[in-house]
């Protein structure tokens, strides 16, 4: 989708992803079928093909800014904005817009997912606390021997990259509860009147752990309609 940015043709997802979109397009297609069979009367099918969809298009929007941050990062070499020429600045915006972007997404997903299976197991975490997200849910499920090896495959996942995970949910939580950007302008406008020059913060590192969190959405998402589709008899081979 965003690959004309850099003049490239869009390419063919990898074969982790393409697998992932397989499995939720033929959960998708699964509830499409019995809700046209009349096997629906309460609507529990639709909405499984509505949240199914849904997370689909997240994981689309999700993978494809990652890929423009990564593109963009690639671009910048200063070690400051200082130092930055007009061209490499506009680089280091765009890579700052999608790399943001992208890992708000990342825990968007991942609570959307959380919904999905709480919804599709009936696990009832709202009574654990009104307001979960994914990890609420996977440790609810942890805790209470709820459908264990399923849990156990998330759980190794999540553990596989707890430590980007843990600095990309510190970077979301001051982007989103500390400091705005016009607060951060006003900070940088101050320490250049005193004559400091800004370093530029590790976007190597932040672009790692960005895919490496892309990687634990993917994987996450897999394990989950694998599940999904066995749960409901769905051939997936």
């Amino acid at each position: 989708m965003l690959h004309f940015m850099f003049d490239e043709p869009e390419l063919e997802p990898s074969p982790a992803l393409a697998e992932t979109y397989k499995l939720m397009d033929r959960f998708a297609a699964h509830m499409s079928r019995e809700i046209t069979s009349g096997h629906d009367a309460g609507n529990r099918l639709r909405k499984y093909e509505v949240w199914t969809m849904g997370l689909r298009s997240a994981l689309m929007e999700l993978e494809q800014s990652q890929y423009a941050a990564m593109r963009f990062m690639e671009r910048v070499t200063s070690s400051s904005v200082e130092h930055m020429s007009r061209e490499e600045k506009l680089d280091y915006d765009r890579y700052v817009y999608f790399d943001k972007n992208a890992f708000i997404r990342v825990f968007s997903l991942l609570d959307k997912l959380g919904t999905f299976l709480n919804m599709l197991l009936m696990l009832r975490t709202e009574k654990v606390k009104p307001h979960f997200s994914y990890f609420t849910v996977l440790r609810h499920m942890l805790e209470n021997d709820l459908h264990p090896d399923f849990a156990r495959k998330l759980n190794i996942v999540k553990e596989k990259y707890r430590d980007a995970m843990k600095r990309l949910r510190n970077r979301r939580n001051i982007e989103i509860h500390y400091m705005n950007s016009e607060m951060q302008d006003d900070l940088i406008q101050s320490q250049r009147m005193y004559g400091e020059v800004i370093g530029l913060e590790d976007i190597k590192l932040q672009a790692e752990d960005l895919t490496k969190c892309l990687f634990l959405t993917i994987e996450s998402l897999r394990s989950s309609f694998q599940y999904a589709c066995k749960l409901m008899r769905i051939k997936t081979v």
